[in-house]
């Protein structure tokens, strides 16, 4: 039998149907996997093989009696944003403990019903407060893609760092992620794998821990358009516990794929052609708009006045709405309690121990934006211009069907290189912010290598609800540049099959 974790979702899902193989067989492929590769990557905060076999087995007895569901038997990794029934749910921050759930985010529940199997709890950067999943209390998760002759660590892209680096390393055939500001796209950019971030409303954020509660959605990272798309029918749905869930139908947007896009058009801002710009970036664009022509798209420039302020704009909305959300983490109903004089000081110890530097960083300048005298000035006038950027995208749908865009501005970076100065990190979600701040769907698809021999990714952004656009103009480009596999499994010293 050949390896098993190389497979797509989408093969996966056939071999199944065949009975090629069994959901068992599956999953003990992948548990055997991310116990060779995660003391290396440290993909998964908790690895939950018991589970995992428990409705691996479920799914062999229903494949067996031909009740199979969507995801049957598919094993899957799960965000540590994702509260899971009785299993550790942590944020990734030391705060919550071993605060262990006793429900299902309605995400989760979604898949399982539809037959998945869960692997484990997948790291991220603490409470999705990161570019490069560095700020987790479980430590960072290192890229399984390496800079062609060396070995020093690359990160993963973040916040759904670990996600996207189980997905590229074979540890999970799909995975949940995250997206507040590019946390799907971003880390899907610099590791070769899809993500979509769907429209705000499309998935439940219900049981998801929330940083910005205006800007966050559940969405998933996978090997191909193809896997994303199947992964996404499953994950959405209108939720009457979320009152920011949308009741529109869900597709079938894996019926979307293999129409081709003749006719569609494409819009290209000069606004994201910004200073400092890489050249290997501006040429991978120019490539990316050349092969949607080709596919028998038609090409508009297009103009996105307000682009400009989208990322100081965003990082005033989305820490201040994390100042208010993680009030909640006081030290009194739940996780870390650090005892002080008084209840003050006990939430002052508590606090000060349990959230991380980035965290406390955010806490404070969404503070001190909402507070008085700042509220008007900073606060009022970023929502402001939120309005401002969506009726840019709104104007341009008039002409337009899709926008085409770089996902990040540069390829993986090296642990340390950008981490130590905030403004730079902040700023690798220069291409992505746009998205949250309209609500609007994005999806990122690997487009080629670096000079480095990393993986570098294009951006399509849709209209409301319009994710099926989105898989089949993602798909003319996953056709154009093919899949970027890891070529060498470096923490077993294997090299992998690929085509990159």
């Amino acid at each position: 039998m050949s390896d098993l974790t190389q497979l797509t979702l989408a093969e996966a899902r056939d071999g199944l149907k065949n009975k090629s193989f069994s959901a068992t067989e599956l999953a003990e492929a992948h548990i055997e996997a991310i116990g060779a590769a995660n003391p290396a990557i440290n993909a998964y905060v908790l690895v939950t093989p018991e589970h995992a076999l428990a409705q691996a087995k479920e799914s062999d007895a229903r494949i067996a009696k031909g009740d199979a569901r969507a995801l049957e038997g598919i094993p899957l990794g799960n965000k540590d944003l994702f509260c899971t029934d009785g299993i550790r749910t942590t944020a990734c921050s030391k705060i919550l403990g071993e605060f262990t759930p006793t429900y299902e985010s309605t995400v989760g529940s979604n898949l399982w019903n539809a037959g998945a199997v869960m692997l484990g709890k997948l790291n991220n950067d603490e409470f999705a407060m990161g570019s490069s999943n560095e700020t987790s209390a479980f430590g960072p998760v290192v890229s399984p893609w390496r800079r062609t002759g060396k070995t020093d660590k690359l990160v993963p892209g973040g916040s759904s760092g670990g996600s996207s680096a189980a997905v590229a390393a074979g540890l999970c055939l799909a995975a949940t992620a995250t997206d507040t500001g590019g946390s799907i796209r971003q880390p899907a950019a610099l590791t070769g794998t899809v993500g979509i971030k769907p429209t705000y409303g499309r998935c439940s954020r219900w049981g998801i821990v929330a940083f910005a509660s205006s800007l966050d959605q559940a969405g998933p990272i996978a090997k191909t358009v193809r896997d994303a798309a199947i992964m996404l029918g499953s994950m959405a749905g209108h939720d009457a516990k979320d009152s920011t869930s949308v009741d529109v139908p869900v597709p079938n947007y894996e019926a979307a794929l293999g129409k081709g896009i003749k006719g569609l058009r494409v819009g290209v801002p000069k606004e994201y052609r910004v200073e400092g710009m890489s050249k290997e970036i501006e040429d991978l664009w120019t490539k990316g708009i050349a092969w949607l022509k080709d596919a028998g798209a038609t090409i508009h420039e297009i103009s996105l006045p307000h682009t400009k302020y989208a990322l100081p704009a965003y990082y005033i909305v989305a820490p201040a709405e994390a100042s208010s959300n993680l009030a909640r983490y006081d030290g009194v109903r739940y996780g870390l309690r650090v005892p002080g004089r008084d209840i003050t000081e006990t939430y002052e110890n508590t606090r000060a121990a349990g959230f991380g530097k980035e965290v406390r960083r955010r806490i404070l300048i969404g503070t001190y934006v909402l507070s008085a005298g700042y509220y008007d000035a900073y606060y009022l006038k970023a929502q402001k211009v939120r309005t401002l950027i969506k009726r840019d995208f709104d104007e341009a749908w008039n002409t337009v069907d899709v926008v085409l865009t770089p996902t990040t501005p540069s390829p993986a970076f090296a642990f340390g290189e950008k981490s130590g100065d905030p403004l730079a990190m902040y700023l690798e979600d220069i291409f992505t912010v746009t998205v949250n701040m309209a609500g609007l769907p994005g999806i990122s698809v690997p487009a080629g290598l670096s000079t480095e021999g990393t993986p570098l990714g294009l951006q399509l952004i849709g209209k409301p609800f319009d994710e099926g656009t989105l898989f089949a103009a993602g798909e003319a480009i996953e056709n154009a540049a093919g899949r970027f596999i890891v070529p060498e499994r470096w923490w077993t010293g294997a090299k992998n099959p690929g085509d990159n």
